[in-house]
């Protein structure tokens, strides 16, 4: 069985990526820069495994993919230089139609939170990832880093 949800992502990216300035603080001020992404689909399109940089913030994580079959959902973990050597708590989901929602419970600064990654605008040629964090459960979210990817050539 191949599993062709994330073929899209596929290949090496060019991303520009928008964070918010403070987290969860009511804030509106974002930040902005250049990132690359290298992402290799394997194991029949069930493992997806990529690697971004942005060397201008000091910046390098991994991301795994991982399709379990039997539940029909993804489980996508997250590391990156400061992660101490610990994967994220994984989000977990599915894509419906062209749109991929992820969950999880997990904290931040001390604080329990839902996180939320959603890919959207996957069927173009400028595919867009969201996280979000929600203090209250999945009432309300707040969007705090956005990434919108083009091709290399």
């Amino acid at each position: 069985m191949t599993i062709t949800d994330f073929d899209f992502l596929h290949g090496q990216w060019n991303s520009r990526q928008r964070r918010l300035v403070k987290i969860l603080a009511g804030s509106e001020e974002w930040y902005e820069f250049d990132a690359t992404l290298d992402c290799q689909v394997l194991l029949d399109g069930a493992g997806v495994f990529d690697v971004m940089r942005a060397p201008e913030r000091d910046m390098e994580g991994v991301t795994l993919r991982l399709y379990s079959p039997e539940e029909k959902v993804w489980r996508i973990w997250w590391a990156s230089k400061t992660s101490g050597g610990h994967l994220d708590e994984p989000v977990v989901g599915r894509f419906e139609g062209n749109v991929g929602t992820f969950e999880c419970d997990d904290t931040w600064e001390g604080r329990p939170i839902r996180v939320r990654y959603r890919w959207s605008g996957v069927d173009t040629e400028h595919p867009r990832w969201e996280q979000a964090f929600s203090p209250d459960g999945g009432e309300t979210w707040e969007v705090n880093w956005i990434a919108t990817f083009t091709k290399r050539p």
